[in-house]
């Protein structure tokens, strides 16, 4: 089912792997003729063409964008027991987690009367967006709303999209999930029409202000994802997410039962999501095939998963050695790295570019996605070389505060002066000067 490459005997250099690899086509740049005219819309028309983008997309018209705070606590009422205790368990793991990214000032004395401090400050007020297509996302909900809480956040929004079959309002999974993190203020809007309201807020059918946010948080489609490059800018974004991935390191001594389950669970998301194994052993990634083909059979989205594990995002990396398998996934940054091989923990502490990686046999991808404690916004389509997953540290600012005594100034003024020159703007060594001249204050 996994189309194959065969690496073996063969180094490649990093640029040769990044075109060598599977990888989803995501064209941004194709989809933003039509999110632009959404954008221009919503800041135009406000709620009234939310509404009415909502009944286009969603085939509903909600009576409000805003959920009243009385129909999330029911829906919690009303949520399966066994359901309330995982996302009760995920918010706890979560928070502990989340807890230890916290970030303290820190003043540094740089000479006897002048001090710079970095003080970490929360962003004002955020948007958190949990998607409702395919599936529904209350573990979303989570991940964004604990680190924004943890941080400091003081005033968060819930977007969700409207659904035709629960009256406009967001899945009551995902309005229980926000009663539960004490969030109340859920907003049935969804797609880049949630994107434009965060950024330009608006008023809401009874009158009442939606106020706009400084930054917008969590994954989406191709069209969130387009209304936040759109936008980026007027609002802060965490990332321009495309589909999930998956990437498997393995050798010898992996279990192919165990693999191929990996390698579906996250294809079952969408069929653009990447499911990609790289291993030492051409025996393993027949038997993983085999499995493939046993039990996607038995899965409820077989035709997605079917689409996904066949599409050229997905394959088989087949190489010499287990280095040579570390090259590869570090090339590929995947957003979620499965390291199954002999000595699972020191393969691991050898990558340098993934969203999250789970070490060994018994920590699959779906742990991480519900109830690790780690969090499942990850960078995708390889940004992992370069940016991190969601954290208690998107939702913070550094400010850095510049405390310098008269003394201290003067020590300094002749290299200020000298910079000053260096660069021809002479009036910034002025202004260091003129503290000093006679006849001034100082």
């Amino acid at each position: 089912m996994l189309s194959r490459t065969d690496l073996r005997g063969r180094v490649p250099s990093p640029a040769e792997l990044r075109a060598a690899l599977p990888r989803a086509e995501v064209d941004v740049d194709a989809v933003l003729h039509q999110v632009r005219p959404v954008v221009e819309a919503v800041a135009e028309r406000g709620v009234d063409a939310v509404l009415e983008l909502a009944e286009r997309f969603d085939r509903v018209r909600p009576s409000s964008v805003r959920v009243p705070v009385g129909e999330l606590h029911q829906a919690l009422a009303d949520l399966d027991p066994p359901v309330r205790a995982a996302l009760e368990e995920s918010i706890a793991r979560a928070r502990l987690v989340h807890a230890d990214q916290r970030r303290a000032d820190v003043t540094t004395q740089v000479v006897a009367g002048g001090t710079v401090t970095e003080r970490w400050v929360p962003v004002a007020r955020v948007g958190l967006y949990a998607p409702g297509g395919l599936a529904v996302y209350p573990s979303s909900v989570v991940m964004n709303v604990v680190p924004a809480q943890t941080a400091g956040v003081e005033s968060l929004v819930v977007c969700s999209p409207p659904q035709a079959e629960f009256g406009g309002r967001p899945h009551p999974t995902i309005l229980a999930a926000c009663a539960l993190l004490d969030v109340e203020e859920v907003w049935a809007v969804g797609g880049a029409q949630a994107v434009a309201l965060l950024a330009y807020g608006g008023v809401d059918t009874d009158g009442a202000e939606l106020a706009p946010v400084d930054l917008v948080t969590g994954p989406g489609n191709i069209y969130v994802t387009a209304a936040k490059r759109l936008l980026r800018g007027l609002i802060g974004i965490d990332s321009e997410a495309g589909p999930t991935e998956i990437a498997v390191l393995a050798d010898e001594t992996a279990d192919a039962v165990h693999v191929a389950a990996d390698l579906i669970s996250q294809a079952e998301h969408d069929p653009l999501a990447a499911s990609v194994l790289v291993t030492t052993s051409a025996e393993l990634a027949d038997a993983v095939d085999a499995e493939l083909d046993r039990q996607v059979a038995a899965t409820k989205h077989s035709e997605r998963i079917r689409t996904s594990l066949r599409g050229r995002q997905s394959g088989c990396v087949l190489v010499s050695t287990v280095d040579d398998g570390l090259r590869v996934v570090n090339a590929y940054a995947a957003e979620h790295l499965e390291i199954q091989t002999a000595d699972a923990r020191a393969v691991a502490a050898r990558v340098r570019s993934a969203g999250a990686v789970f070490v060994g046999a018994y920590a699959p991808v779906s742990l991480g996605d519900y109830c690790a404690g780690s969090n499942h916004v990850l960078p995708t389509g390889g940004c992992a070389r370069h940016s991190s997953g969601l954290s208690v540290q998107t939702f913070l600012r550094g400010i850095h505060v510049i405390d310098y005594s008269e003394d201290a100034l003067r020590e300094v003024a002749d290299k200020v002066v000298a910079l000053a020159n260096a660069e021809d703007l002479p009036a910034h060594g002025q202004a260091v000067t003129a503290r000093f001249a006679a006849g001034g204050r100082a």
